[in-house]
């Protein structure tokens, strides 16, 4: 309760100190229902994981900690599907059931030029976005010839390399950005490595799950990526753009779960073409169309129990989609209509293999090949009518679920989804803001088919409000949002053993209260803040449970930046402030957390026109903490404390950029 008054005291403080001066560009550009974190490429330089970029600028967002590298994200206490993960108009989805290989771990941060976070079911042109959308814009080829070179290296070894170019005519523009990057296991707090938090954890005596003494100081990972992409003007109003992004991870270490990514190989391929001034009833005709795909061995090779025979489970995921989207302006209305369709392919089997021979068993399958294809209709209408800004969406879908395998069951699956949003400019520093929408999401085959199951699931309904305002008083800017969710059918990992879990659909509300907004402190001080809570709850416990608390609510979070900018010097001070972990599913495995604050520095001084040096220090107290409930929906190693995986200890950076 001390941390959640603190928390409040600092963003309550910022707001009593408002006065009037210029105000200079910000790193998030606020619009009413979209949170738009602006020059990722270039500020978040850290590192190569871009939800650990996510999480220091969003509020509403919260790490899932796995590894070194390729974390996941919580957005308003919901993950995986029940949010959608965008990048450039295309869909991704990991291979690992146990969420190794998350979507937003398949592109790195140097390549993105900007997020767009969208809360709640206000999405309608896009597949199964329940309660969110992160899209995930990368760069832009351009037609001046330019640039860029990195060098980064920091505590842990950490060591990475990338060069971006880019140019072109009026006609045809290209990009090309390469990468790579490696590093050791982070020490936490306590100094410990991923062996060391192994052996505190009591993972090394009550297991054999812990890394083999051969293995004891393994590298983490390694990275290499590629993106590429070329844009061709037909004419003045149509063009096409094509893009290829590539990811490859080696030996990922996921030391809180049994095995470790033996690779992690994936590609994104997209096209689209655009017409713009078709005619009276064409605005802009687009149509696009995306194929990505996911190649995921994890084994226990490196752990003890894998010295003389080791398990692979290899999984495969991959999609394909097309969209096709009109728009047009009928009277005082903008009118957009669209098709969306899609086929995503999930499977996967295991393997032990003999050390000493090498010698193969026979594959045994774990997840039945399973084609989930949907095809969908959906319309939007925009309309201001004075001061009030309307939209208005909707969607129908048709899903089937095609297992290969005649022991398991066909799914078909019906929705209907439709939102309003309206906002109110009450004049030019005030808008008022109200949305109310219904969303769906169906279950995907791991739910439904992994190993020997064939769950009868149905899909999950969010019916949501929002409501909140953003005001701007002179140089201060404060935007507020409260939102209700009631989740029919929510699917839900239960614990029935020590060992083993059923999904289920159960009924469930999760609300809670965001605040967020800045402050201009004169020419050279700048003050973002943002603070965000929610709360969940099942209906009725679990047959057989007690705990009503949903999993994965994250506590109180706060985030504070003071940046400071004079000539050629760019400092910012940075705290992110998280409650104590007491709202927890004990029953399905979570368990009460501690809560923390950690305090980050980074300076970016610009030397010349062409060089740059970035110097940063994350964690500068070293801070031992936890941001990562242990939930039951991933399989960790033992119970309890032995699934807990500390977040790094403190880490000192440095980057060189040369641009041209």
């Amino acid at each position: 309760m001390k941390k959640s008054i603190y928390i409040l005291s600092i963003v309550t403080s910022s707001v009593l100190l408002a006065n009037e001066v210029e105000v200079p560009t910000v790193n998030i550009s606020e619009k009413v229902n979209t949170k738009v974190i602006k020059s990722i490429s270039d500020n978040e330089i850290k590192s190569a994981d871009l939800a650990e970029a996510l999480t220091q600028n969003v509020p509403s967002i919260s790490l899932v900690r796995r590894s070194g590298i390729a974390n996941d994200i919580i957005l308003r206490g919901q993950k995986k599907d029940n949010i959608n993960i965008i990048i450039d108009d295309a869909k991704i989805y990991g291979a690992c059931p146990n969420r190794m290989d998350p979507a937003t771990s398949h592109i790195l941060s140097n390549n993105v030029e900007s997020v767009e976070v969208i809360e709640g079911p206000y999405d309608v042109e896009n597949f199964g976005t329940l309660s969110g959308k992160v899209k995930i814009n990368t760069k832009e080829p351009t037609k001046e010839l330019q640039g860029e070179v990195n060098l980064n290296a920091g505590s842990f070894n950490y060591r990475k390399a990338s060069a971006t170019i880019s140019g072109g005519t009026d006609r045809f523009k290209l990009l090309l950005s390469a990468s790579t990057e490696k590093s050791d296991q982070y020490e936490d707090g306590n100094g410990n490595d991923f062996y060391e938090q192994q052996v505190a954890n009591g993972i090394a005596s009550s297991t054999t799950s812990e890394y083999s003494s051969d293995n004891r100081n393994h590298e983490a990972y390694t990275k290499k990526t590629l993106l590429s992409k070329a844009i061709f003007n037909i004419d003045d109003s149509s063009e096409v753009k094509l893009s290829y992004t590539a990811n490859r991870s080696d030996n990922v270490l996921y030391p809180n779960t049994p095995m470790d990514a033996d690779y992690d190989d994936s590609n994104i391929y997209t096209f689209g073409y655009s017409k713009r001034d078709l005619g009276k009833y064409s605005k802009e005709l687009n149509l696009d169309y995306y194929y990505s795909n996911v190649d995921h061995p994890m084994s226990t090779k490196l752990r003890d129990s894998g010295k003389m025979m080791y398990m692979t489970n290899h999984m495969k995921s991959s999609i394909w989609g097309t969209k096709l989207k009109n728009g047009m302006d009928i009277s005082d209305y903008y009118i957009t209509l669209g098709l969306d369709t899609s086929v995503r392919n999930w499977k996967g089997e295991s393997h032990m293999t003999s050390v000493a021979t090498g010698a193969e068993s026979a594959f045994t399958t774990t997840l039945t090949s399973t084609d989930t294809t949907n095809k969908a209709i959906f319309a939007k209408v925009e309309k201001d009518i004075g001061k009030l800004n309307l939209e208005f969406g909707s969607r129908y879908d048709h899903t089937n679920i095609d297992p290969d395998s005649s022991a398991k069951t066909n799914k078909k699956y019906n929705s209907l989804s439709a939102n309003i949003f309206a906002t109110y400019n009450f004049d030019s520093s005030t808008k008022y803001f109200v949305g109310i929408g219904k969303s769906s999401r169906v279950p995907d085959a791991r739910e439904l088919y992994y190993g020997s199951t064939n769950n009868d699931l149905d899909q999950t309904k969010n019916y949501e409000a929002d409501i909140g305002f953003e005001k701007t008083i002179g140089d201060f800017n404060i935007k507020t949002k409260l939102f209700y969710s009631v989740l029919k059918d929510y699917i839900y990992n239960k614990t029935t053993s020590p060992t083993t879990t059923q999904f289920e659909n159960i009924d469930a509300k999760i609300y809670g209260a965001e605040i967020n907004g800045f402050y201009l402190m004169g020419d050279l001080f700048s003050l973002d803040y943002g603070i965000a809570y929610q709360r969940g709850k099942k209906d009725e416990p679990l047959k057989g449970q007690s705990d009503k608390d949903l999993a994965e609510i994250t506590p109180l979070k706060g985030n504070l930046a003071l940046n400071y900018e004079y000539s050629i010097h760019k400092l910012t001070a940075e705290m992110i402030a998280v409650d104590n972990w007491g709202n927890n599913d004990s029953d399905n495995g979570e368990q009460e957390l501690g809560g923390y604050t950690i305090f980050n520095l980074k300076y970016k001084n610009s030397i010349t026109k062409n060089f740059e040096i970035t110097l940063g220090i994350d964690n500068i107290f070293d801070k031992a903490y936890a941001s990562t409930n242990t939930y039951n929906d991933i399989r960790y190693v033992g119970n309890g404390k032995t699934e807990l995986l500390n977040d790094p200890g403190r880490y000192a950076y440095i980057n060189l950029r040369y641009k041209f």
